[in-house]
């Protein structure tokens, strides 16, 4: 004998009733406009945020202090990248050491300015600006290392080139230069330094900016390798 179910366990299956539509009269009123002296504020509001955002950026940023406080590159264009050669900002009388810290260690480089005044300011302005910090050795073989490129594989540069700057400081072991564009152009931002003399008694005709010695951390270059890395790079006046 069949049952049938109690009738309050029976699921409706009627449609929910839907709510009238409020007349038209009825719709919220559209928020009134902000006024002008709310509106002025907040414009002030960002524009202080944006002026305390450039500030801290501008306080991150490498400062150039002490003697090398009127040391700037010229306009920037880009990452690493500049209009042209930077002004003179050192005394061409004076020498100067150069302080590379590097993850093989360090290494102090002596650069009298007179004998490559362009290369030397050159170098300088880079390297109070942080242009070098964080940059790579591409190239390490058994007589040079190589770096000063910001794109690792030695085809990059600030965007300009250096004059030619050449003078009698012999190619032997130690020696600092600068390195050459595939055209035969200064490139303005790779430097070497030589392990041992330059092979076959040395590049001949082509000048390559002598600039510099290295004074201490002779062993520290030779054990640079490709991807090594510049730390910082201090400058300091010695004479």
């Amino acid at each position: 004998m069949s049952q049938s179910l109690p009738e309050r366990n029976v699921i409706s299956r009627r449609r929910a009733r839907r709510a009238p539509v409020p007349p038209s009269d009825a719709v919220r009123e559209a928020a009134p406009p902000m006024p002008w002296s709310a509106l002025i504020g907040l414009i002030v509001i960002v524009a202080v945020v944006a002026g305390i955002g450039y500030a801290l950026g501008r306080a991150v940023e490498v400062q150039p202090t002490g003697a090398f406080k009127n040391c700037h590159p010229a306009t920037q264009l880009g990452p690493h990248t500049f209009t042209g050669v930077p002004k003179l900002c050192i005394d061409t009388k004076k020498t100067y050491l150069a302080k590379l810290s590097t993850t093989a260690g360090e290494v102090d480089i002596v650069m009298p300015a007179a004998d490559a005044p362009v290369t030397v300011n050159n170098f300088i302005v880079l390297a109070v600006n942080g242009y070098y910090t964080g940059l790579t050795f591409h190239r390490a073989t058994s007589w040079v290392v190589q770096g000063g490129d910001p794109l690792a594989n030695g085809t990059g540069g600030p965007g300009y080139t250096l004059p030619a700057e050449k003078n009698s400081d012999p190619w032997t072991a130690d020696a600092v230069g600068m390195a050459r564009d595939p055209d035969g152009k200064i490139n303005g931002s790779q430097f070497f330094l030589l392990i041992s003399d330059w092979p076959n008694g040395g590049p001949g005709d082509a000048v390559f900016n002598h600039f510099g010695t290295v004074l201490g951390g002779t062993q520290i270059v030779s054990q640079i390798k490709p991807g090594d890395r510049i730390l910082a790079v201090s400058v300091s006046i010695q004479s």
